[in-house]
């Protein structure tokens, strides 16, 4: 089994989901379920994953943040909660992060995601709570350039949900 803690150490979102083995997407759904359940009660949620790339999702046997959102989405809506899932992103080829500094990282989350041409735009009223789900934190630069391409959109996004987030080094 994998931890949280254990999952930041090891890396065990890039293996959780290898060859094919997706044992732990539904507790790692239900914790990212028990955040998008932090917003007010009454309200509609929407949930938006981040998507992989297409080489990245390939390996993996499929896009595993769409897959983990599935299953939070049925366990919200198990509890009673209006969701929907929606996926209005494209991810575009970049470079691997690991090799970047953070002004590398900012450079390349902004030019990552497109919109799709979607026939018809979701529709999310003022009162719909916009989830972005994504599986890992490190400086954050991923997240506002998701935000910034959801916002005109009319998908502002009220909260994250990740699953890990990296600890800052501090250099000696």
């Amino acid at each position: 089994m994998c931890s949280l803690a254990h999952h930041e150490r090891n890396g065990c979102s890039r293996t959780r989901s290898a060859r094919g083995r997706h044992g732990l997407a539904r507790p790692l759904s239900a914790l990212l379920a028990e955040v998008a359940a932090a917003v007010d009660r009454s309200r509609p949620v929407l949930l938006v994953p981040v998507p992989d790339t297409a080489p990245a999702a390939r390996a993996r046997y499929g896009d595993h943040l769409d897959r983990l959102a599935g299953h939070a989405a049925a366990r919200l809506r198990g509890a009673g909660w209006p969701v929907r899932v929606v996926r209005p992103l494209r991810a575009l080829p970049r470079p691997d992060s690991v090799a970047l500094d953070s002004a590398g990282r900012a450079a390349a989350a902004d030019s990552a995601f497109r919109l799709r041409r979607l026939g018809v735009a979701p529709r999310v009223g003022a009162d719909t709570a916009v989830v972005v789900l994504d599986d890992i934190v490190t400086t954050g630069v991923t997240l506002a350039a998701v935000s910034r391409i959801l916002r005109p959109a009319g998908m502002t996004p009220d909260v994250a949900a990740v699953l890990a987030a990296t600890q800052k080094r501090r250099h000696r």
